[in-house]
């Protein structure tokens, strides 16, 4: 009978035993999430150099029956990439997979595998005169393959797409070990059932992506970054509509921040300063990225700044006259969910609703948490421009932050996942399922929707090894 030695003498052999990891001191890293909210244990972490090796390991799972939990830079938010508690799972780490393999400039495309880092394929395409326009807080350490496994957003989604959009072809390892070359550079492919689409923000429950072949696209020629306060969510979606009728594609950035969202960063990260003399109740990070000049940007932006201060839309607006200054609009935004970690623990959602019923949304959620939570702190930011919200909720001022969430998480919850279903929406919108949300999600599709996602587990990986727990409820896989 195989014993576990007897699963991690084969694993050793195919990749060697340098790269076998078992000692707590080595495979702790790998067995928390980022938000420390999940922490699990494996028989092992492997760390397999190439796609070869991934798939000669996941042969091997598949003659031990072991389950994988693929991991990437293990920077997700929903608990996607750890392991259970059983400690009969092994983590499949792709680390060592992150060489880029071709870049093609007239093509426009960029060939990676899937541990390359997302700044570092975004200094290499910089450095080829290309732009790859993925961004998120997390681009120092999350990696392309977590990127497309939980089909990331962040902030260029508006103009770029998500991940999902970005991705022309993949390269995955399925779960019996046989390889699929599927690294076509191509726009246009009618030749069968979208395969790529699928292991896309399937979160590593189907098979292991390794690698990808990536859109580019020209580096601007100037930028225009500006903050611009408002007085409400709605006048926030009015100058959404205006800059896309005057600036057109050239909008790639539309973030919006409530007040006390920038009460918690200037609280916490005191020298990142307020832009404004007084406060507003919202204000919103807008940037135009333009090919042609930075003359043409100004002209643009100008005309748009002068509608909107004519329409009563903005009521003050600062623009970024240098790179550093644009940066540090942008880090006003991003260390948003930094100062709420220094606040305290909170419960987040990362939910998109159409954009045409965001105010309505936030307006009515917002006074249903009061009823449930009083007292309860509305942090609410996130890209206004494609409709994904981070409706967060702080304890009261004063209050015991894990009493408040043991007292609220769940109805909380229930509360702003039941307004999101109403309006249309998506629990969520760019973090993935992962085990936070399996549960919640199968609430809320119908049953056609979760037979449908079943049979394709199913047909994929039958044996419901690859990242068991994700995405599917485990009563529903």
């Amino acid at each position: 009978m195989a014993t576990p030695t007897d699963f991690l003498s084969a694993c050793a052999a195919a990749i060697g035993s340098a790269h076998v990891y078992t000692e707590a001191h080595d495979t702790a890293a790998y067995l928390t999430d980022w938000r420390g909210r999940y922490t699990g244990r494996a028989r092992a972490v492997l760390c397999p150099a190439d796609s070869a090796e991934v798939a000669a390991l996941l042969r091997i799972a598949a003659e031990y029956d072991i389950a994988l939990v693929p991991q990437g830079g293990n920077t997700g938010l929903a608990g996607g990439a750890t392991p259970d508690e059983s400690g009969g799972q092994a983590v499949l780490s792709l680390k060592r997979l992150n060489r880029v393999r071709h870049i093609d400039p007239i093509n426009q495309t960029i060939t990676v595998e899937a541990g390359c880092i997302l700044a570092d394929v975004q200094r290499v395409a910089r450095e080829a005169g290309r732009l790859f326009p993925l961004s998120l807080a997390a681009e120092g350490s999350c990696t392309i393959g977590g990127n497309l496994a939980t089909n990331a957003g962040g902030t260029g989604v508006l103009r770029y797409g998500n991940a999902r959009e970005l991705c022309l072809g993949l390269e995955v390892v399925t779960p019996a070990g046989d390889i699929w070359d599927g690294l076509r550079g191509l726009r246009k492919d009618n030749t069968g059932y979208d395969l790529r689409d699928l292991y896309i923000g399937a979160e590593g429950t189907l098979g292991v992506i390794t690698a990808a072949v990536l859109k580019l696209y020209p580096l601007p020629a100037a930028q225009v970054t500006t903050l611009a306060a408002l007085a409400s969510p709605s006048a926030a979606l009015a100058l959404l509509e205006l800059a896309q009728r005057v600036t057109g594609p050239l909008l790639t950035g539309f973030e919006l921040m409530s007040d006390f969202c920038l009460q918690l960063v200037g609280q916490h990260f005191p020298s990142l300063r307020y832009p404004f003399a007084e406060r507003h109740a919202q204000v919103v990070l807008l940037e135009l990225s333009d090919n042609e000049s930075e003359t043409h940007a100004r002209v643009l932006f100008e005309q748009l700044m002068e509608a909107a201060f004519e329409q009563g839309l903005v009521l003050d607006a600062v623009v970024a006259e240098n790179l550093a200054q644009s940066r540090a609009f942008w880090d006003l935004r991003e260390h948003i969910p930094l100062a709420q970690a220094e606040e305290g623990l909170n419960i987040k959602h990362d939910i998109s609703v159409p954009i045409s019923r965001i105010a309505q949304f936030i307006e009515e959620t917002d006074t249903l948490v009061a009823e449930h939570a009083p007292g309860a702190r509305m942090v609410t930011f996130g890209h206004l421009g494609d409709g994904n919200l981070h409706y967060n909720v702080q304890a009261p001022v004063d209050g015991d932050p894990k009493q408040f969430l043991a007292d609220y998480q769940y109805a909380i919850n229930r509360v702003v996942h039941d307004s999101v279903h109403r309006h249309q929406g998506s629990i969520s919108a760019e973090h993935g399922l992962g085990q936070l949300k399996a549960g919640e999600a199968a609430r809320y599709k119908s049953p056609v929707e979760l037979a449908l996602m079943q049979a394709i587990k199913q047909a994929l990986d039958p044996r419901g090894r690859m990242n068991p727990g994700k995405v599917l409820d485990r009563q529903d896989a």
